[in-house]
Formats: C-alpha cells, structure tokens, sequence
C-alpha cells in the first residue's frame, strides 16, 4: 500500500498499460492530474494542442499508427464534447484510445445546479461513444478501473474506452494499491472445428475471393500464403489497405475488387464489415461467406454467412493457412484473370481521375514504401482509397465509415509522434485543413515532421459539385475564403511553399521530408474530376432469393 492521489495512482497505471505519450490540454478540473502528470514526464510525453479536438485526433492517429493503446485527457463539459467527433471516429476505425476526462465536484454531479463545465450526463455520453467508460470515484478504486479500461479496450474488437474523474477526486488522497503488471486481454482461442469447414469449403472453390478490412492488419503472412495457394485475389477496401504488399500479383482494390465479386463463388471475410458489398454490391443464393471476425455480433449483420468464426484474425488465419494445402486442388489459373481484372480498372481509374492519379504517384514517388499517407475527405482522399499503392500494413490510415471532415492533419500529428523516425503526408482539401489548421503551432511547438499538402479549390467541393450536378447548379454556402497557406504556416514557424503541378509537387515532399521538420504545401487545384462514378456503382450480384 502507498498514499497516493488519485491522479498519481491513474498516472501510475498509465506508464504500467504502456502508455508513454499523453495528448491533453489542461484546465481547472484536471490540475491535480498535471500536477501528478509533473513527476513522471520521464515516462508520459504531454503533448499539448490548441483545441481539444487536436488531443483526441492525435491519440486516435497514434493508435492507428502503432496498432498499440493511446490516451488523451480534457476537462470536462465543452471540453470533453470537443473531442467527440474523434471519439466517434476511434469507433469506427477499432482503434484502441483511452478518454480521460474530468468532472465536476464529485457531489455536485447530476444536480444540474450551473457548474462551470457541467452537463446533464456526461458519462452517458461517454458511454454511447466507447465500448466501456466508467466513473473514478476514490483513490483506491483507480488501478482496477485503469486496468479493466485497458482489459475491455484490447478484448475481441478493439474499440475505445473512457474515464472520467470528478475533480476533487483527482487530489484526494488515500492508502492505494498499484497493479504492477498491465492489463491482459481476454483469451480468445482458435475455432478449430470451423477452420476445418473453412479450409474445405475454401478449398473445393472454383472462384475464390478474400476479403480483407483493418481487423486483419495484423494477419499478412497468413492471408498471403492462403491467397497464392488458391490463386485468390485479396480486395482490399480502405481500412484493409496494406494487409498484403499492393504490388503484390493478386492484391486488388475496390474497383477490381467490385468486378471479382460479381463472379465469385466463395468469399472468406476478415476483419471487415464488408458492409459496401452485402449492401450495395448484392448477394445470391449462388455466393457462399466464410466470416472471421473478433466480434461475434458482426457476423450476421446483414445476413448469416455459410460459415462464421468468432476469433483473433492472426491467430484463426494462421490455422487456416495450415490446414489450406490439403483441402486445395491445382492451382486454377485465377491469377492471369486477376492480372486483367486489375489492369482494366487501372485503365478506367486513370482514364476517369487522371489529374487525381497524377498527384497520387508524385506523392507515391516521394514516400518511401514504409512511409504513412493520412488521407481526408477530399477529392484526392476519395482517390486515395480507390488507387493509392499501399505496400505496409498500417501505411495507410483512413477514417473509415465515419468521414469525419477535417480530422487529417491532427490525425497525421499523432501519427508521427507514434511513428517519428517514418516519414507521413498529410492530404487534405481546403476545407478540412481549415478544421485543425491551428494545430501547425503544435507541429512547431514540439517538433512534429509531418508534411501536409493542401490541395485547395476554394471550395466544400464535393458539396459544390453535388449542387451543380444534382440540383441546377444552385449553389449555396459552399465557396470558400481562404488564407495564403505559405504565409500562414510560416507565421506558425513552418517550411511553406506552394506548387502547380505534380512533378513540383514530388519534388516539394522530398525537400520537406529531408528536412525533417513540420512543412506544409499548398498546391491550388481546379475542379476535379467526379469520383462517385467509380465509388457508388449499381448492383453487380441479383438479390438474394
């Protein structure tokens, strides 16, 4: 037993979790936790930003990054709800983030009597944006919530999770016991049997695809050697990107992928939701899934898979690897298919999107192959997703379902704190920058290199396009004022310049990648060619019978 607060305690058991960054911006609420927080800055980085949102994006880009648990820590009320757009978006993409936030008096809480930060409920909040969240009440109760944050957080599907802590709860003091060893997650063993049925019903396919989403970022090897002895293409939507190499002969992306699934026979599903395809893309009598997924819930969304498997994906996968060979017949040819499949989709992206593809190989021509692209809502982020070369897992971070406008460059700042000695680049429309465009003095504050390009319309200009397509070209509240972006990142202390094509563009990213410092370039663009063709396309497999 020590006598410990209850800040020292949660800090405590934050550095025995692993975490060795925090994102935060203090205030009232939270000073005893700083204070705590003051004495172990050799083992928890604070990173403080302009703007809550900054704290909870940075965490979020940090867990992606590293596949490893972050955290973030606010005040409460306004605070707190500041974050909440990248709260959301932690749930969407899986990624394991603990939200710390603080509260009121603890006996004020819930008496709506007008505190400073008060909300009605803010664990409820909490609660509908996390997988757990709990309330710290007492100084000796805080090692086993911190722990069971981070049991419930790296448990089946990883999601993020919350505290809060009143207050005047943060400094009070009491006899505590610490945990010295972190959480562990719950066992999750191998579905033996169901692998079996797998590697038959796999084996004795005629045209097999796989499916792949970010639960099977961790799961390359396996899906590989399973792929090449079926000759199966692997379709990779934009949280899957990266799970193989995409240069690799039979990795292919969403507007392949699209042609491949309208004739396969048997699909295994990993770590995704697969939600474009049963919903969109369509499904029949004559289409058979196998399902791995950490959530059971998962499974049957949309409709009960031939087979499904509650489990880890690396562990159930490598099973499955092994026991593929002996259920595979001859290699089937597939792979001559699918190198015309992809190169008919090459031709049709660059014929549809070229000024966007241009862009996307300069860029791709100055990243290395383990460097990170942090995508946005944007018209280069929509092509991103349909034809960027991922060839690392965890290279490139999207927000998912979410689509959560203007969340890339914080994102792309908690990406490099986690990643510092990886180059990452920042893409984002006009738009979005503008969200966390403040966070550049962060960048200059504690030396973040990212290289963030922003490629400006001087417009919302999805939005704007929608307007003049689908509605007369009324167009309304969608033109955009801007600043000058190289005065603006160099007033932060940033390297700045602006470019007008995609050759000074690749060459713009090397100067600021060898630099090595934060660098910002705006590159001014006209209106882009419409993606949405390519990315809402009709039905391809009749509706189930």
């Amino acid at each position: 037993m020590q006598t410990l607060t209850t800040a020292q305690a949660v800090v405590s058991m934050l550095e025995v979790n692993g975490i060795d960054t925090i994102f935060c911006l203090p205030g009232v609420q939270n000073d005893a936790f700083f204070d705590a927080l003051y004495d172990r800055t050799n083992a928890i980085r604070p990173i403080h930003a302009r703007h809550e949102q900054a704290c909870a994006y940075m965490a979020l880009g940090y867990a992606m990054a590293s596949g490893d648990p972050s955290a973030y820590v606010v005040v409460p009320g306004p605070g707190f709800l500041n974050t909440t757009a990248a709260l959301s978006t932690a749930y969407a993409v899986n990624a394991p983030v603990l939200a710390l936030s603080g509260q009121i008096q603890q006996a004020m809480i819930g008496r709506n009597v007008g505190l400073l930060h008060e909300l009605p409920d803010q664990l409820s909040i909490m609660r509908g944006l996390t997988k757990w969240a709990d309330r710290i009440n007492a100084p000796g109760e805080a090692p086993g919530l911190v722990n069971e944050a981070f049991r419930r957080m790296l448990s089946g599907r990883r999601r993020p999770v919350g505290l809060e802590c009143a207050m005047d709860t943060w400094g009070r003091r009491a006899p505590v016991e610490l945990i010295a060893t972190p959480a562990v997650p719950d066992p999750c063993p191998v579905d033996e049997e169901a692998v079996e049925q797998a590697a038959k019903l796999l084996g004795g396919a005629k045209r097999p695809l796989i499916v792949v989403g970010g639960g099977a970022q961790g799961a390359g090897a396996s899906v590989q050697a399973i792929a090449e002895t079926l000759e199966a293409p692997v379709m990779t939507g934009r949280m899957g990107q990266g799970v193989i190499d995409g240069r690799h002969r039979l990795s292919v992306t969403m507007p392949a992928g699209y042609r491949l699934w309208g004739e396969a026979d048997v699909v295994l599903a990993v770590g995704t939701r697969m939600q474009a395809q049963q919903q969109n893309w369509g499904m029949d009598d004559d289409l058979r899934i196998i399902r791995i997924d950490a959530d059971s819930a998962e499974l049957d969304r949309f409709r009960r898979p031939e087979i499904g498997i509650v489990g880890d994906a690396t562990a159930t996968l490598a099973a499955l690897a092994n026991r593929i060979g002996k259920h595979a017949g001859k290699p089937n040819g597939r792979a001559e298919h699918v190198a015309v499949t992809k190169a008919a989709a090459a031709k049709m992206l660059r014929e549809k999107l070229g000024p966007q593809i241009a862009y996307l190989e300069a860029i791709r021509g100055a990243l290395p192959e383990d460097g990170i692209l942090v995508d946005e809502l944007t018209q280069m982020g929509y092509a991103a997703r349909l034809a960027w070369p991922t060839y690392k897992p965890r290279t490139f971070l999207s927000p998912g379902y979410q689509g959560t406008l203007g969340w890339g460059y914080a994102t792309s700042l908690g990406v490099k704190v986690a990643k510092p000695d990886t180059p990452v680049v920042s893409i984002n429309g006009d738009g979005g920058f503008m969200f966390t465009a403040m966070e550049m003095a962060t960048a200059a504050q504690h030396g973040i290199g990212v290289v963030a390009v922003v490629f400006s319309d001087g417009a919302y200009g999805n939005v704007r396009r929608i307007q003049q397509l689908s509605y007369n070209n009324r167009t309304i509240a969608s033109d955009l004022r801007n600043p000058d972006f190289v005065k603006l990142a160099e007033s932060f202390g940033l390297a700045s310049e602006r470019v007008k094509s995609p050759d000074e563009l690749r060459a713009a990213i090397t100067r600021g990648l060898t630099r090595g410092g934060p660098t910002l370039i705006d590159c001014p663009v006209g209106e882009l060619p419409d993606p949405w063709s390519i990315i809402q396309v009709p039905r391809i497999r009749p509706r189930r019978g």
